[in-house]
């Protein structure tokens, strides 16, 4: 799927700002112009920097709700190939949530003070959130109804996720450049919102362009997927989402390639053993899962080598709580900034029927996996554990940024990118924690740290899935 998105090139100048100035909301005056017709992710030779989307386009859709956005959700069209009917399902849905997250960010970076927005890399973040709502406002009118309005549809989301890939480290950069003029808490409740957004919109996309390549070829004058093709879909996987996801798989592939680059570092790679429930799955996106646990072992493997103690190993426990239906309901209390933007939904308590009728979610009895990983690396000091969920870009300078694949971080920080993300060029910016953090949290997930200053670290990394998938 990688091979067939849009390709940008990695460095774009920066556009001008305009000079003129309403409260803080910066106005841009030039525009380019959109395809006659949507076919959209056309390769660009310079950066998508000024649009013709309307002011009052953007406020409309900025003011709308949110609809919340579950995991059932990106289930419930059913297991792929699709047949063309679930297929413009699943691109309507993904249309109706869209248009409005993008406008909301637009308005979210507007609120920033002038100067900061005026930063070319934050600009260009800018820029890129009106390019893409450009590219979806010729269908936000109308439904999709063919599949070659479909496929050029697809080519959109495509064109979206690649827009967006780098995001985090050219918003690190921007900010780092701007840290006189805004106040450091300012823009760790600013990111700590817009990352969590950032996931929802490429999830959306992704579940999308996933379930769309999963169902090729099929057309308006044969809707159905021939059936040799559904024997070669993955049994277990319904878009980017694997509904018998095994944490301990994950976590052993998470070991050896964050030991390979413990050893290159330090000559030493750390054991790790797993205890508990080392069987237990449930639905979940693994590459959630594999960014969280990389970011988890690559802290506990530091450690233990850093404090002498890497004879003693790294411990993982896992524990699924039981599944009973309505034992796992959330209200979550104090719930995270994205829950209350109405970006997702944690409350679920009805049997969710999908596109399969073979297929039902049980959500009411959400199944959720608690990880615990244990190391004897001398804990978190006191005066740094009160930061630790904080962006930490201020105590690094302008010169220390990773520029592209090419960092002077040293070689066990880079490893804080992987999971299909393309963060590595964050590494060493102490943004590992909090995306980590807003990835678990996402679907009502959390992580916990409890620290023995002297002795070791425990973290609690609790992940909710969406409950048993059965088959009638």
């Amino acid at each position: 799927m990688t091979s067939t998105l849009r390709r940008l090139p990695q460095a774009l100048s920066s556009p001008r700002c305009g000079t003129s100035r309403a409260s803080t909301v910066p106005r841009f005056h030039r525009t380019y112009s959109t395809p006659a017709t949507p076919t959209s992710a056309q390769p660009w030779s310079n950066p998508p920097s000024w649009t013709n989307v309307a002011e009052d386009e953007i406020a409309k859709l900025a003011a709308m709700r949110r609809q919340p956005l579950t995991l059932g959700d990106l289930l419930k069209h059913g297991q792929p190939p699709l047949s063309k009917q679930a297929l413009l399902d699943s691109a309507n849905f993904t249309l109706s949530l869209l248009p409005a997250r993008l406008a909301y960010r637009i308005q979210c970076l507007r609120n920033l003070p002038f100067i900061v927005v005026s930063n070319p890399h934050v600009s260009r973040i800018y820029n890129n959130y009106l390019h893409s709502l450009s590219t979806l406002l010729p269908y936000q009118q109308r439904r999709i109804t063919t599949l070659a309005e479909e496929k050029q549809f697809a080519e959109v989301m495509a064109d979206l996720v690649q827009t967006h890939t780098n995001t985090i480290p050219i918003l690190a950069r921007g900010f780092l450049e701007c840290r006189k003029y805004i106040n450091p808490g300012d823009v760790t409740n600013f990111l700590d919102s817009h990352l969590r957004a950032r996931i929802g919109t490429r999830l959306i996309a992704e579940q999308h362009l996933s379930l769309h390549f999963a169902s090729q070829p099929i057309s308006d004058e044969n809707p159905n997927p021939p059936m040799s093709q559904r024997d070669q879909c993955p049994p277990n996987y319904i878009g980017v989402i694997d509904t018998a996801l095994r944490p301990a798989r994950i976590i052993r592939s998470c070991e050896h390639f964050v030991g390979e680059i413990c050893e290159l570092k330090y000559g030493v790679r750390p054991s790790l053993v797993i205890g508990g429930e080392p069987d237990a799955a449930f639905a979940y996106i693994p590459v959630h899962v594999e960014y969280i646990i990389t970011e988890l072992l690559k802290n506990a493997f530091r450690a233990v080598v850093e404090s002498g103690n890497e004879r003693e190993p790294i411990e993982v426990t896992i524990a699924a709580a039981p599944d009973v239906p309505g034992n796992h309901m959330y209200p979550v209390p104090n719930l995270p900034h994205h829950a209350r933007d109405g970006d997702v939904n944690v409350d679920i308590t009805e049997e969710v029927p999908v596109a399969n009728e073979n297929i039902r979610l049980t959500s009411a009895s959400s199944q959720s996996i608690t990880i615990r990983i244990r190391d004897r690396g001398g804990g978190i000091p006191p005066e740094v554990l009160p930061h630790i969920w904080s962006y930490s870009f201020t105590t690094f300078s302008e010169n220390d940024l990773p520029v592209g694949e090419n960092g002077n971080i040293d070689a066990l920080n880079t490893i804080s990118g992987s999971g299909g993300n393309n963060t590595s060029s964050i590494a060493g910016l102490g943004y590992g924690l909090p995306l980590s953090r807003a990835y678990a949290e996402y679907f009502g997930g959390s992580i916990a740290v409890q620290s023995l200053w002297g002795w070791g670290t425990d973290v609690y990394l609790t992940l909710k899935g969406v409950g048993r998938i059965s088959e009638d």
